[in-house]
């Protein structure tokens, strides 16, 4: 099954989730998951009549009850901050009132009460003042991708990979890896696409094993453009730039890593993936206005395929399958493209300035030629 690291609940919800969403595919998404539409329609009305308990194999009753008492409002916050020590009074506030909970207090009100029982941390103060941001427009336009720094565990080491949709900030990859290899990371990848489809464009930063050599292409990210994704790469000692998956790993650091040790990747990935499910599907977020990410995303559209296309170029482009060497030869001259592109087809294109020649592999340009400069190099 696809889907089949992920726990049945955890699958369920998720996907049920989506499937409530305005415009959404749900034979698509039921495809993705590895179910038939039927039971996706199965799930959807069982969700509608009992909520959350209702995708549970066993009964359908609901956990709790919207005739509870401000006693029971009161006991029900403590009980959910239990689960979530870091989080404040606005995002217990908003949860209460998506888990149907009656008569919420205000977020200061909630902060009191936490107060008042001793489950306020010293180090808890309000958010300072307001932050610019800048998000894209619609969900798969722009996925950040990084690792979170490695921790140790008993049997060695976790290297967290994450993978964060930048306008929704779902989550779409939170994996307990054993190294940070290219392989590692496109199989990975690779279940990424099978589950959510391809994005347009990923972003990342200059480190291995996305960036390498002068050229700032690996195997991997010519692998993305080989799928179509276009790769764009923050700017180095910038590391704002990656600013959602940042404060992503500092929200993973505080609820989930801190304090905390593992005997393995497995445990880890087995707590991953749970956390990950309440960060997408219950944990409100002060950037979505209190949302949870899950109702800001969409699938993409453009399904991973199994088979990569060949590249397909102008009938007016010069052709070339790079060398062992990372070069071609263009006019006498060796040209120098990078070693990840060994063995691909890339087209150079004349510009306006004879001298200058742009460099094509798929349908993005990765380089630009000046043949003066190369003749001066070689003088």
């Amino acid at each position: 099954m696809p889907w089949k690291d992920v726990s049945l609940m955890t699958q369920r919800k998720e996907v049920v989730m989506l499937a409530l969403l305005e415009g959404a595919n749900r034979r698509e998404l039921a495809s993705r998951a590895g179910v038939s539409p039927k039971t996706l329609y199965k799930w959807l009305g069982r969700y509608r009549e009992a909520g959350e308990a209702g995708l549970c194999d066993g009964s359908r009753r609901p956990h709790t009850s919207p005739q509870r008492t401000g006693a029971g409002v009161e006991e029900q916050l403590l009980a959910l901050r239990d689960l979530h020590p870091a989080w404040g009074g606005r995002k217990l506030a908003r949860r209460l009132s998506d888990l149907g909970v009656p008569e919420v207090p205000s977020p200061s009100t909630v902060t009191a009460i936490l107060r008042r029982h001793g489950r306020l941390a010293q180090a808890e103060r309000q958010a300072g003042g307001p932050w610019q941001r800048f998000e894209h427009p619609e969900p798969n336009l722009l996925w950040q991708m990084d690792f979170k720094g490695h921790v140790a565990h008993d049997r060695g080491r976790c290297h967290p990979l994450t993978v964060l949709d930048d306008h929704s900030r779902f989550n779409l990859c939170l994996a307990a890896c054993d190294n940070e290899q290219a392989a590692t990371v496109k199989e990975r990848l690779i279940a990424v696409f099978r589950r959510y489809g391809l994005p347009r464009r990923m972003s990342m930063d200059n480190g291995p094993p996305w960036g390498g050599d002068a050229s700032d292409y690996t195997a991997l990210t010519v692998w993305l453009m080989q799928l179509g994704i276009a790769v764009t790469h923050s700017r180095p000692y910038h590391p704002q730039t990656q600013g959602k998956d940042e404060r992503f790993h500092r929200t993973l650091k505080a609820e989930v890593l801190q304090a905390r040790r593992f005997a393995d990747n497995a445990q880890a990935q087995c707590v991953f993936d749970q956390w990950r499910q309440i960060y997408n599907c219950e944990r409100p977020h002060e950037a979505l206005g209190m949302a949870v990410p899950i109702t800001r995303y969409r699938p993409s559209p453009v399904s991973y395929p199994e088979v990569l296309a060949e590249p397909e170029y102008l009938e007016t482009d010069r052709v070339y399958k790079v060398g062992r060497d990372g070069t071609v030869e263009l006019k006498g001259r060796r040209i120098r493209i990078g070693k990840a592109f060994v063995g691909q087809r890339v087209a150079l294109r004349p510009t306006a300035t004879e001298a200058v020649w742009k460099v094509w592999f798929m349908r993005f340009e990765i380089a630009e030629l000046d043949l003066r400069e190369q003749q001066s190099a070689q003088a």
